[in-house]
């Protein structure tokens, strides 16, 4: 009994498994075109300088990161101290000119009570201090005027982001309103430029694969294996033959404005004829599938295209040799 048994197990191992038969049939996919995406940013604003003068510092380079209102450069005009002296000096004058006007009040009013000075005396006095005050008054506010023209030497960077570039150097005299840096803020985004053939198939909302980063050949055949991105403008004026198009992805921080990647786009639909990557076989650098016919099974060359995705599915995509109603067998 337990041999045959054992004899039963043994040929249930010996017999292959059972191969399952799919009958091919075209299938409708996206038509993808590869382009070069350029990385934008969404704004980029330039800090400007507040006054004229000359740089005496610059704190950032080409690629730093900064943060609002950080400190990216320093603009001194040496008049602005000059111009500091002078309005210390004419406060000190008028104090001095406060302080014996007070004492004239003072007297004028004791002088007034002891009935040997008419009252308008005390009220020239009185008049004499009051413009004094006004002055110093007046003189203080263009001293704080001074001081905030000093402190607007600072350049302030206008947003968070990475600076682009910096024209300037050190020593450089510029105007007020005159660029400091260009700083890239709001985020990136990857423009595309297409042929104006493709304009009526390129709708907002398409799903586009971004290709890894770099433009060799090898990573071309890798292109979507990095990212999604999605179409989000598409602008209706073309330009030179070509149309543009806006394409969002959330994670682009890391590259550079002005980057090329690849990308790849729907611009239409075509029918293929597609079978999963197991019932390719090659041998001596030719291609087969098994196919399944009235006369038996047999092998098939066939020349093979580009993976597509099908239904969440992989498959290869035959250029020749299946036709619609084949069966093929599966392992």
């Amino acid at each position: 009994m337990m041999r045959a048994s054992l004899l039963a197990l043994s040929l249930l191992a010996a017999t292959p498994a059972a191969a399952a038969n799919l009958v091919i049939e075209p299938v409708v996919v996206p038509e993808m075109k590869a382009v070069f995406g350029r990385v934008e940013s969404r704004t980029v604003t330039p800090a400007r300088a507040r006054i004229g003068g000359t740089v005496r510092e610059i704190r950032v380079t080409e690629g730093s990161q900064v943060r609002k209102d950080d400190v990216i450069a320093v603009v001194v005009d040496d008049k602005i101290a000059i111009e500091m002296s002078a309005a210390e000096a004419r406060i000190k004058a008028l104090d001095s000119q406060m302080t014996n006007a007070r004492t004239e009040l003072g007297r004028a009013k004791q002088l007034l009570e002891r009935g040997v000075a008419a009252q308008s005396r005390l009220d020239e006095a009185q008049t004499a201090y009051d413009v004094i005050v006004n002055q110093v008054a007046a003189a203080q506010a263009e001293k704080a005027v001074i001081e905030q023209r000093a402190r607007e030497g600072n350049v302030l960077a206008p947003a968070s982001g990475r600076v682009l570039t910096v024209p300037l150097t050190v020593g450089s005299v510029v105007l007020a309103g005159e660029e400091i840096a260009r700083i890239a803020s709001g985020g990136y985004f990857l423009r595309l430029s297409l042929p104006e053939r493709h304009a009526s198939e390129i709708e907002e909302g398409q799903a586009v694969q971004i290709g890894q980063r770099g433009l060799s050949p090898a990573q071309a055949a890798q292109v979507g294996a990095a990212k999604e991105g999605r179409v989000a403008k598409v602008y209706p004026e073309i330009e030179e033959g070509r149309v543009i198009a806006d394409v969002e992805v959330t994670t682009l921080g890391d590259y550079f404005v002005g980057e090329r990647t690849l990308v790849r786009i729907p611009v239409g639909k075509r029918s293929v004829i597609a079978v999963p990557p197991g019932a390719i076989k090659t041998v001596h650098g030719i291609d087969y599938v098994r196919i399944a016919g009235e006369a038996g099974e047999q092998d098939v060359a066939v020349i093979i295209g580009e993976p597509v995705t099908i239904d969440g599915a992989e498959r290869i995509e035959i250029l020749t040799g299946l036709h619609a109603g084949d069966q093929v067998v599966l392992p």
